[in-house]
C-alpha cells in the first residue's frame, strides 16, 4: 500500500503544567502542602518563605519543635515522648553455626550468650515489640538450645495481638524434616510460651487467652476459680449477656455474678496490641470558626498557610541581565509566580467552601449534631459556581477548628433521610438522637431498634427498623440484650 500524508483537525483537552499544579496542590492536606512548599523551595533559588512554618515534622537537636498554632485549642509538640530502651544482647559465638540446621533455614536464634566484655553494656535506643520482648525472656530462660530454637519458631509466628492462630499440626508440616520437631516439642514449648509477658500470649484463641491469665492470678483472689469455670464452660452466655442462665447453670447470685464478671472484664483479650507501634497523626486546622457579633464565621488559619515570596536579589539579576545563562532562571521566576498564584487561589477556594458550610450548618454550632442539616456536595457546587469534583479535593484532609471540636470538612456531609412532612433530616442528626436514647434508656428494658424507629417516627423521622440497626453499628452500640442490666 502506498504510503499518503493527510491533514487532520481535532479538538483535545488537555491540562496545562500550571493547572495540573493547582488541582494537585488542592488536594494535599496542610502538612502535606508544607512539606511540598519546602521542597519546591530548596529546587527554586527564586522562591523564599517570607516566616518558617510554625511546625516541623521533626525538631532540631538544640531546639524543641514549636507548636501548630498559638492557640491552646491546638496540642504541644514541644512534649515529646521517649521510646523504651531495648537490650541489644546479640554478639559472636565462638563455635560455627555452619552446621546447625536451623541457621541453615534461615530461623531466628532467640538466645544470648552472655560475656564479661559486652553481655548488657550495648544499648539500642528504638521501640521493643512484642517479638523482641517474647525473645529476650525466652534467652534467659533455663531452658535447652533447642527449645529456645523451638520457641523462637513459635514467636514468629503469633500475630499483632500475641495469638496463635496456626494449628501446630500445619506448623510442622511447613517445617523441614531435618530440623526433627514433633508435636511433642512444639506443644511443649506452646506451655512455656504461655509463661511468658504478657500473660495470655500464646493463646489460640479467646477463651484460652482470658483462661491464661486467670490462671496466672494468684491462687487465693477472690471468684478466681468460678471465673475460670465462667470462661470456660459458658463464655458465649457471657457475651450474649444471658446472666439469668448463667446463674442457674453456676448456681451463683447477683453478687457472685458481678463479681466474676468484673473479674473477667479486666482482663486483656489482645496481650501483644501494648506493643504494637501506632503512627501519630498530627492534624493542622485549615479553617477557624468564631462566632462574632452573633454569626458564625470561618477565617483561614494564618498559621497554617506557608507564605511564599520571590527571592528580590535573584529577580533584580534578572531583569539587568539578558543573556543566555539567565533563561534557566527566568523559567524558575516564572514558575515561583505560577505557585504563589495557585497557593493564593487554594485558599480563597477553602475559604469558600468552608463559608458556604458554615453558612448551611449554623443550627449545628448552635446545638450540636442532633441539629445537622443533610448537606450534599451538589448544593456547595451549585452555590460556588464549582465543580463537584473541586468540591470533593477541597473536603477531603481539609480540617475546621470549631468550639465544638476539629472536624473534617467532609463530615458536614452525609446522606438524608425524608421526614413525614416532606423535608429531610440528616444522617448524622439521626445517629445523634439514637445515641441520646441509648443513654438515657432504662437498662433494666432497653430499646430495641423497632422501638427506636417508633420513637423516631412519632417525631416525624420516619426510618425502618434494618436502618436504626445499621446506624447503631456504625457507633459500635451492642444490640438491647447486650445492654440489659441485670441488677
Amino acid at each position: 500500500m502506498k504510503p499518503t500524508l493527510q491533514l487532520k483537525l481535532s479538538q483535545q483537552l488537555k491540562l496545562t503544567p500550571q493547572l495540573q499544579q493547582s488541582i494537585r496542590l488542592l488536594q494535599l492536606s496542610t502538612i502535606e502542602l508544607n512539606q511540598e512548599i519546602e521542597r519546591i523551595v530548596q529546587e527554586n533559588p527564586l522562591l523564599e518563605l517570607e516566616e518558617a512554618a510554625e511546625y516541623r515534622d521533626v525538631p532540631s537537636e538544640k531546639q524543641a519543635a514549636p507548636s501548630l498554632t498559638h492557640s491552646p485549642d491546638f496540642p504541644d509538640e514541644t512534649a515529646t515522648s521517649i521510646p523504651p530502651v531495648e537490650t541489644n544482647l546479640t554478639q559472636e559465638t565462638s563455635q560455627s553455626n555452619e552446621s546447625d540446621p536451623f541457621q541453615e533455614y534461615g530461623f531466628s536464634r532467640a538466645v544470648v550468650d552472655h560475656d564479661d566484655e559486652n553481655g548488657f553494656s550495648q544499648l539500642v535506643a528504638k521501640p521493643l515489640d512484642l517479638r523482641g520482648h517474647l525473645s529476650l525472656q525466652l534467652s534467659l530462660g533455663q531452658i535447652s538450645e533447642r527449645d529456645r530454637r523451638i520457641g523462637g519458631l513459635l514467636i514468629d509466628s503469633l500475630d499483632d495481638d500475641g495469638y496463635l492462630l496456626q494449628d501446630l499440626n500445619e506448623l510442622i508440616d511447613l517445617l523441614p524434616p531435618e530440623l526433627k520437631i514433633g508435636a511433642d516439642d512444639l506443644q511443649a514449648a506452646l506451655v512455656y510460651l504461655q509463661q511468658l509477658d504478657p500473660p495470655g500470649v500464646g493463646a489460640r484463641n479467646l477463651k484460652e487467652c482470658l483462661a491464661i491469665q486467670l490462671q496466672a492470678l494468684p491462687g487465693d483472689t477472690p471468684y478466681r476459680d468460678l471465673a475460670l469455670l465462667l470462661v470456660n464452660k459458658h463464655l458465649e452466655s457471657l457475651a450474649s449477656r444471658d446472666f439469668g442462665q448463667i446463674k442457674k447453670l453456676m448456681g451463683c447470685n447477683d453478687e457472685c455474678l458481678r463479681a466474676i464478671q468484673s473479674l473477667i472484664i479486666n482482663l486483656n483479650p489482645k496481650p501483644g496490641a501494648i506493643f504494637n507501634a501506632t503512627d501519630t497523626r498530627y492534624i493542622v486546622a485549615d479553617v477557624i470558626v468564631t462566632k462574632v457579633n452573633g454569626i458564625w464565621e470561618a477565617q483561614l488559619n494564618p498559621e497554617a498557610m506557608p507564605r511564599l515570596g520571590i527571592n528580590r536579589l535573584y529577580a533584580d539579576m534578572l531583569s539587568r541581565n539578558q543573556e543566555d545563562s539567565a533563561r534557566r532562571l527566568t523559567g524558575q521566576l516564572n514558575e515561583a509566580r505560577w505557585l504563589i498564584k495557585n497557593m493564593h487561589q487554594r485558599s480563597d477556594t477553602i475559604l469558600k467552601v468552608s463559608s458556604a458550610i458554615v453558612e448551611r450548618q449554623r443550627q449545628f454550632f448552635e446545638h450540636g449534631e442532633v441539629a445537622m442539616r443533610p448537606l450534599v456536595l451538589r448544593e456547595i457546587a451549585d452555590t460556588l459556581g464549582l465543580h463537584e469534583s473541586t468540591i470533593s479535593r477541597v473536603t477531603t484532609q481539609k480540617f475546621m477548628h470549631t468550639p465544638r471540636g476539629i472536624f473534617e470538612l467532609k463530615y458536614f456531609f452525609g446522606s438524608h433521610v425524608v421526614t413525614d412532612t416532606g423535608g429531610a433530616c440528616s444522617a448524622t442528626a439521626i445517629r445523634a438522637l439514637i445515641k441520646q436514647f441509648v443513654k438515657t434508656e432504662n437498662l433494666k428494658k432497653p430499646l430495641s431498634d423497632n422501638k427506636i424507629s417508633e420513637i423516631l417516627g412519632k417525631q416525624g423521622i420516619v426510618i425502618a427498623r434494618r436502618t436504626v440497626a445499621k446506624y447503631r453499628e456504625s457507633m459500635q452500640i451492642p444490640p438491647a440484650n447486650q445492654r440489659k442490666s441485670f441488677n
